[in-house]
């Protein structure tokens, strides 16, 4: 079935948990509290007021101690966003619902399991300082015994820690508390976090995906760290910060203000395409015509793009893919951040876009004058005012600017909202229609183009379900770009379908790829260590793992690990040759920003001396709480101890001299409170930090963001890219994932659940009994295959198909029906059988249930038809380790690099092959020894990849070599 590219889609549902507000009525009723706002308002108690009865979830009490207070407010707002749209009377397409999740920076039990782990140094650190203030050292040891049982209750350990702090256990939780099967995938873009959300569901949703996509986003003040790191930015307001909704001290679109209040809150989105919707018999509160992102790649620290042209454009191009004039735009949600020079550069481009227009013709206003900023939600925030606006046909109240009186006295097309009045018609017959501005502190640009659905006409809408303008016949179909037009012809050389056709998907190409894992910092060495048949793993250095605090073999335990081995990488030192990064500067980056910077360097060093060409797209998979932010938190709370130490009751007979130098040593260890937080703090805690980096070090245009879902992380990054190529969203790609899973926070948290081996990682093994961690980051650059042949590119091979779903069933067990769904829909996009596939580099995680399922399921599917060879199977985990939201990367390169040299690759700590694994019934083989990948008569080599992650999510990628690779004719 072919999917109009341009179909609008419709918002069917809302929710709003904001401070005072839950639910759309109450949020609109926010919305129109003419200023100054009600007491009422401006006292709201916060989002940890709202009550949720997670048992209606079907969630144990187990569980439910370890999940984040987001990942409840979350389940919340799907709860209510979902009700708002009828369900579950109004029943949707569970096969094809996408739960999408945004959030930012760490969340709060993230921050409390660091702290649990680091306390541990922290308690030992305690009895050496009271030891040396002259505590005998029965007190010493009691002290220490005692804020260890303290600190125990207060954080609350539990063995499900790792599950419930992970940002992909979100979606992947609203997905199995609904059923829904569809793709699960959590986002972060710092305060673009809900605009990249709706461009992937608006991808997913026009691309033929998925047929509903559940978007929620939400920001919290997890930790004032957050807070603080704003405001070292220089970009919150001075004022006091009262209750986000009383918008005092917040000058949203004064071109004089002083910066932003920080907010909070969760909302969601459900949407559909508008045909389906209509069909459906929805209530569409309003119809997305565009949403369009683009990037201003600045190197040096974050900052939001003072680019008035940058503005202009963008919105010019999504206005033109909407085709819409700016002169039927009647209102716009601005940023409105309160920073003077970001205001000034979007009312400067608003008012070039809009000249000639009457003087004060166009209404604006934002959002943050009612709620602050509320970083990850901010998109969603605004969309949700807009759509309710063009609804209710009424212009919401806003706050009247400083400098109200500038607007009126150049006149400027542009006008204050001020006072709430009604949304008149558009002139000469057109629907009502209203843009949305979004910006990032990375760089990150945003507009989208909203519009009226008026039922009322008999056409269900301005649009008929062929894509034609019914008010003046414009046909819209084959208008997410303005660089459309000038984009050469893609070459007739390709033998492939080019778009979504009845016979297949358009190829895309992987044009470059590299890789650092362990003790292989690039994919030269990386396939050496493969062909050798040696594992990479060891023990993990003392000072990853302080075996004295961490390591206690033969036990679960809250507080150690039980294996001390891992696939340990020594991170860069020093930033790739050619980058003006200081030294300082890269010091303050998480490990796994230096890292992939590292790894970008090799991807691009065969590109010549210019960049990739055209608008791209930059999708990391990561973990999205970094490890920095996790430790900064856990030093500021250890920092906020002191009290509470020096009132430890075995410490009771110090004196006050002897305390004091207690004290002393402590800050010693830690530092000394409140010593300040550098500009560049922010920027090494930002999952999406790691995207932004490498546009806009190497001066990318391309929109970076970071994705979770997790141990398939990086193939949900390749999805994201995939789908953004084949949709025309952008010209190139790069793709993959980065993690540094050998620390000690993870080790513990991972013990606590059994999920490691005792030993070392052995897929497919009688022995095997759990994973063994590793570092690591793959990234891969990718193009349309049309494209690369034009550009005359080395296609190293090509991506046909990419799978994805949701068990909907246990957020820990593996699901064979979930795998399976997976790997069908990466079927239904090429178009040849399983039978054709030779490799499949399966997630092999090494515990026994694990390759178990994966087994049955690759049986379900590869064993359906005759094959003329068994099934060559294989994982990089034996090698490497399990590299957690890198894992996918490492299994793409691995299966690439081997395709190139026409090698199947080998496995190792292979002893004794599990006999519960029913290999017979694929046939499949798995290998300890390299061997000749001979081609299949006619065929290109082709290979999958499979990675399964925490929460039942399943993505399956299939591969093929490139035709200049094959020995002989096709």
């Amino acid at each position: 079935m072919r999917f109009d590219a341009a179909e609008p889609v419709a918002i069917v549902g809302i929710a709003a948990l904001y401070p005072g507000v839950q639910g759309p009525e109450e949020y609109w009723q926010l919305l129109n509290d003419e200023f100054p706002v009600p007491a009422t308002s401006r006292t709201a108690p916060g989002l940890d007021a709202i009550e949720v009865d997670v048992a209606r979830f079907g969630i144990p009490p187990a569980q439910a101690r370890s999940m984040a207070r987001m990942q409840i407010l979350m389940l919340q707002a799907a709860r209510q966003c979902l009700a708002d749209a009828g369900h579950p009377e109004r029943v949707l397409p569970a096969e094809r619902t996408d739960v999408i999740t945004g959030t930012c920076f760490g969340l709060d039990r993230q921050h409390a399991n660091a702290l649990r782990v680091e306390a541990s140094r922290h308690v030992r650190e305690v009895e050496r300082a009271a030891l040396s203030a002259g505590a005998g050292s029965d007190s010493a040891r009691q002290a220490a015994e005692e804020l260890r049982l303290l600190l125990a209750r207060r954080l609350q350990g539990s063995p499900h820690d790792r599950v419930g702090e992970m940002a992909s256990t979100i979606p992947a939780r609203i997905a199995t508390a609904f059923k829904f099967h569809g793709r699960t995938l959590a986002m972060e873009s710092a305060d673009a976090t809900s605009y990249a959300g709706v461009a992937q569901a608006m991808l997913n949703l026009r691309g033929g995906l998925s047929d509903a996509v559940l978007l929620v986003a939400g920001q919290r003040r997890e930790s004032p760290l957050f807070a603080k790191a704003l405001d070292a930015k220089g970009l919150t307001s001075t004022a006091s910060r009262p209750s986000p909704a009383d918008g005092s001290g917040s000058n949203s679109i004064s071109g004089s203000g002083s910066g932003f209040v920080l907010g909070e809150g969760v909302g969601a989105l459900l949407l559909k395409r508008l045909s389906t919707a209509v069909r459906d018999g929805d209530r569409i509160y309003a119809t997305i015509l565009d949403c369009s992102l683009r990037h201003d790649p600045r190197p040096g620290p974050f900052a939001a793009s003072p680019s008035v042209a940058l503005r202009h454009s963008t919105a010019v191009g999504s206005l033109r893919a909407a085709a819409v004039g700016p002169e039927t735009v009647q209102y716009v949600e601005c940023v409105g951040s309160g920073v003077a020079p970001e205001v000034r550069a979007e009312l400067a481009a608003l008012a070039a876009l809009h000249e000639g227009a009457a003087a004060g013709s166009v209404a604006v206003g934002s959002v943050k004058d009612r709620l602050g900023h509320t970083f990850a939600n901010a998109g969603v925030a605004a969309l949700s005012k807009v759509a309710l606006a063009l609804h209710h046909r009424r212009f919401p109240p806003g706050q009247e600017p400083a400098d109200a009186a500038e607007f009126a006295r150049v006149g400027t097309p542009l006008r204050p909202v001020g006072v709430g009045r009604p949304w008149p018609p558009g002139e000469e017959g057109h629907p009502r229609r209203a843009t949305v501005h979004g910006t990032s502190l990375t760089g990150t640009l945003c507009h989208l183009v909203l519009e009226e659905h008026d039922s009322t006409d008999g056409h269900d809408g301005p649009y008929r379900y062929d894509g034609t303008d019914l008010h003046d016949g414009t046909d819209l179909r084959g208008r997410p770009s303005d660089t459309e037009a000038l984009r050469p012809p893609r070459p007739p050389t390709s033998p492939y379908p080019v778009g979504n056709t009845a016979s297949g998907t358009e190829p895309i190409a992987v044009v470059a790829l590299a890789g650092w894992f362990a003790d292989s910092p690039d994919a030269e060495s990386f396939w050496q260590a493969i062909r050798s048949g040696i594992s990479r793993m060891g023990p993990v250095p003392e000072t990853v793992l302080d075996r004295d605090l961490y390591y206690a073999p033969g036990a679960l335990s809250l507080t150690h690990s039980y294996t001390d081995q891992g696939g340990h990488t020594a991170l860069p030192t020093a930033p790739p040759p050619g980058l003006r990064i200081s030294p300082s500067r890269h010091a303050s980056m998480d490990g796994a920003q230096r890292l992939a910077l590292a790894v970008a360097a090799q991807l691009l060093a065969g590109q010549g001396t210019t960049a990739p060409g055209g608008r791209g797209l930059i999708a990391v998979g990561s973990n999205l709480g970094l490890s920095r932010e996790r430790r900064l938190n856990a030093e500021s709370s250890l920092q906020d101890l002191e009290d509470t130490v020096a009132r430890l009751d075995a410490l009771s007979g110090l004196s006050p001299l002897q305390r004091k130098s207690l004290l002393t040593s402590l800050r010693e260890h830690l530092g000394p409170p409140d010593e300040g937080v550098r500009p560049d703090l922010l920027d090494g805690c930002l999952a999406s930090g790691i995207a932004a980096l490498l546009a806009n070090e190497y001066g990318l245009d391309a929109v970076p963001f970071a994705v979770e879902a997790a141990c398939a992380s990086s193939l949900a990054a390749i999805d994201v890219a995939v789908g953004a190529l084949r949709a025309g969203s952008a010209d190139f790609a790069i793709a993959g994932g980065v993690e540094l899973a050998c620390n000690a926070r993870d080790m513990v948290l991972c013990s606590a659940l059994g999920l490691l081996s005792h030993s070392r990682n052995a897929p497919f093994d009688a022995g095997a009994d759990g994973f063994t961690p590793g570092d690591g980051c793959g990234l891969f650059l990718l193009k349309r295959y049309g494209d690369a042949l034009r550009d005359g590119d080395e296609v190293l091979a090509l991506v046909r198909g990419v799978g994805a779903s949701n068990d909907a069933k246990s957020l820990i067990a593996p699901d064979v029906a979930g795998q399976t769904r997976a790997m069908e829909r990466a079927f239904a996009q090429v178009d040849f059988a399983p039978s054709a596939v030779d490799y499949l580099e399966a997630h092999g995680t090494g515990t026994k249930v694990g390759d178990r399922v994966e087994i049955a399921a690759v049986a379900e599917v590869y064993g359906g038809a005759p094959r003329a060879r068994p099934l060559t199977i294989g994982s990089a985990k034996s090698f490497y380790g399990h590299t957690f939201a890198a894992a996918g990367s490492a299994g793409l390169l691995r299966t690439l690099l081997a395709m190139r040299e026409r090698t199947l690759p080998p496995n190792t700590n292979l002893r004794t092959l599990n006999p519960a694994l029913d290999l017979a019934a694929v046939p499949a083989v798995v290998p300890t020894e390299p061997s000749v990948w001979v081609r299949q008569p006619g065929q290109p080599r082709r290979a999958a990849v499979s990675s399964f992650g925490t929460g039942g999510i399943n993505y399956h990628v299939l591969v093929e070599e490139h035709e200049e690779h094959m020995d002989g004719s096709r």
